[in-house]
C-alpha cells in the first residue's frame, strides 16, 4: 500500500476525511495529491497535511498510480473526458466516491480497460466513522483492490459487494441511514422536552443512548434483536414502549422508507447515466 501514490480529484470534504484518515494510518504524505481549482481547500490540505496540491488534474493523474474521483456526480463526466486520455494504459486504478455513478457508465467515460472501484461512503466518513460499499470491475487485480479497501477503512468500515446491482440497497441502507437514526433522535429529543425534561438534558441524554446502543451493538455477538430483549423486561416500562411502535407498524415505515430510497437510487443512476450518453 505504501508503494503507491494516490491523488485525489477533487478536495471537498470526503477528499479532506480520506486524506487525514490516511495520514493518521502512517500513509507518507510525499505520496499523496489533491488537485482542486479552489485555492483555498488546496492551501489548507497542503497546510494541515503536507500533500502536493495542483490545479492541474494532469499533473495529478501523472504522479499517481491510484486516482480518487472525488467530485460531486454531476461534475463527473466533464472531469472524465479530460482524464481519459491519460488512463488510456489501463494501470491506473480509480475509485469513484460519487454517488449514483455506475461502474459500466464510468468505463463508458474513461476507457473499457481502466480498472474501476465504485464505492458507496456515508457521510460519518468525515469523521473516519463511516461505513462503505465497494464494488470492482474484472479488470482490477487483487492488489488493486487490497489499496482500495485500505483507502476507503481509514474512513471507518468496508464491505465488498459481488453484485453492482446491491449498490442501490446499500445507498438506501448505509448511505441514506445516518439521516433515518437523526430523525429518531429528533424525535426522542422532542418527546423528551414534551415530557418535561431541559432541552440541555433531553438533548445529551439522547445522543448519549444513541451512542451507547451504537456502540454496545458493535461489540456485542449478540444481534439486535436479543439485545433487545436483554433490555425488555416482561411488564415493564420498555416494553410498553416498543409495544405502541410495533402497533404503529414501525417495521412496515422502515421497509417502505428502505424501498423508496433504493427506487430512487436506481432512478439517479440511470438518469445520471442518460444525461451524458
Amino acid at each position: 500500500m505504501h508503494n503507491t501514490t494516490i491523488a485525489f480529484i477533487g478536495a471537498g470534504n470526503m477528499a479532506r476525511s480520506l486524506i487525514s484518515g490516511l495520514i493518521s494510518d502512517g500513509f507518507p504524505a510525499q505520496q499523496l495529491w489533491a488537485s482542486d481549482p479552489d485555492e483555498n481547500k488546496r492551501s489548507a490540505l497542503a497546510t494541515d497535511f503536507g500533500i502536493h496540491t495542483t490545479n492541474n488534474n494532469d499533473q495529478a493523474v501523472a504522479a499517481a498510480d491510484t486516482l480518487v474521483l472525488a467530485v460531486k456526480p454531476q461534475m463527473l463526466h466533464e472531469v472524465a473526458q479530460t482524464l481519459a486520455p491519460a488512463l488510456s494504459n489501463g494501470n491506473t486504478l480509480v475509485i469513484s466516491v460519487a454517488a449514483g455513478i455506475r461502474s459500466d457508465t464510468l468505463a463508458q467515460w474513461l476507457g473499457a480497460n481502466t480498472p474501476i472501484v465504485r464505492t458507496m461512503p456515508n457521510t460519518p466518513a468525515l469523521i473516519q466513522c463511516g461505513a462503505t460499499a465497494l464494488f470492482a470491475t474484472k479488470q482490477v487485480s487483487s492488489t488493486q483492490r487490497d489499496t482500495a479497501e485500505s483507502i476507503m477503512r481509514s474512513a471507518g468500515l468496508t464491505v465488498w459487494l459481488d453484485d453492482e446491482g446491491q449498490m442501490d440497497a446499500i445507498t438506501a441502507l448505509s448511505g441514506s441511514g445516518p439521516a433515518y437514526f437523526f430523525l429518531f433522535m429528533e424525535a426522542i429529543e422532542a418527546a423528551g422536552k414534551e415530557l418535561g425534561l431541559p432541552d440541555d438534558a433531553a438533548r445529551l441524554l439522547t445522543l448519549q443512548t444513541a451512542f451507547g446502543a451504537a456502540k454496545m451493538a458493535l461489540e456485542s455477538s449478540n444481534d439486535p434483536a436479543l439485545l433487545r430483549q436483554h433490555v425488555t423486561s416482561p411488564g415493564g416500562t420498555t416494553e410498553q414502549a416498543l409495544q405502541v411502535m410495533e402497533q404503529a407498524g414501525l417495521r412496515e415505515i422502515v421497509n417502505k422508507a428502505l424501498q423508496a430510497a433504493a427506487n430512487r437510487a436506481a432512478e439517479l443512476g440511470s438518469e445520471l447515466a442518460g444525461k451524458t450518453e
